[in-house]
């Protein structure tokens, strides 16, 4: 087993590191400049970005919107031309048994 001292010693522990940390960081900070259109630059990129994304989508619905159009078009250009049996325009109806139980 160790034997660790339980006493830190001058200018160590926490606080230092945390100081010299803040201390380092300051410099550093100190040292960036920005550029005085950095704003209106990122700003301007941002909004070309959001602009293409709008296109993209407007493009994408209106794609989706005319290929829909076409496929139900083309759908309803398949439906047989001879009349089918639930109209068949001959004008007789199919009647069932009179009220007192005899056909018509």
């Amino acid at each position: 087993m160790t034997h660790r001292d339980a006493t830190p010693s001058r200018g160590t522990g926490g606080d230092r590191t945390e100081r010299e940390l803040r201390e380092a960081l300051a410099t550093l900070a100190d040292g960036v400049r920005a550029a005085p259109d950095a704003y209106r630059t990122a700003r301007g990129e941002w909004l070309r970005r959001e602009r293409r994304r709008r296109l993209v989508l407007a493009a994408l619905i209106a794609v989706v919107f005319a290929l829909a159009t076409l496929i139900g078009l083309w759908v309803l250009n398949q439906a047989p031309s001879d009349p089918g049996v639930i109209f068949s325009g001959t004008g007789t109806a199919v009647s069932g048994s009179g009220a007192n139980g005899t056909a018509p």
